[in-house]
């Protein structure tokens, strides 16, 4: 079947779906805890409490300069899914896009998590409740990554297998 790509240029992209999903987890964390909920910025326990029109100002710099790494993380899984899909048509399942995004998300949690809330502490998941509950919201935070790294990981072995099935289909058995 000379139609067929070499089985190396049929396989779905992970990189590009972690990526993905390590922006998306960034910019979900920059816009709803950041911006909409207001429960931290990046360095409001890092000495820059949002206390004064200088520490937001801080603050802001470092939310900006958070964003722009979530958006080369996007950029990057873009440009690797964009590659990918230029190949000769292949069939992947959806469950592996979403299992990847999922992963990503979760990874960014996981490692965000871990670093700023735990090891720097420049900030926590929810500042506006007495501290001594922040360890619980940080907790809850690495949980949910977890969860969501874990039901990526499982979304994506079933895609694989869906598609793994899908692509060993002889044609006439694709055909309505």
């Amino acid at each position: 079947m000379p139609d067929t790509p070499p089985p190396e240029r049929q396989r779905f992209p992970v990189s590009a779906g972690i990526l993905l999903g390590l922006g998306l987890g960034g910019f979900f964390d920059g816009i709803v805890l950041h911006q909409v909920l207001q429960w931290h910025h990046m360095l409001t326990s890092a000495g820059y409490p949002a206390d004064s029109v200088r520490n937001l100002e801080i603050n802001t710099l470092w939310d900006g300069i958070f964003h722009a790494s979530t958006y080369a993380f996007v950029a990057a899984g873009l440009a690797l899914l964009w590659r990918a899909a230029h190949r000769r048509h292949v069939w992947w399942s959806g469950r592996m896009l979403a299992g990847t995004l999922l992963m990503g998300f979760g990874i960014f949690n996981l490692v965000e998590g871990l670093v700023d809330h735990h090891l720097l502490g420049i900030h926590h998941v929810n500042e506006t409740v007495p501290p001594s509950q922040w360890i619980y919201w940080d907790i809850g935070f690495l949980v949910w990554g977890a969860a969501m790294l874990a039901g990526g990981w499982a979304m994506w072995r079933a895609g694989r297998r869906a598609t793994r099935a899908e692509t060993a289909a002889p044609p006439s058995a694709l055909a309505p």
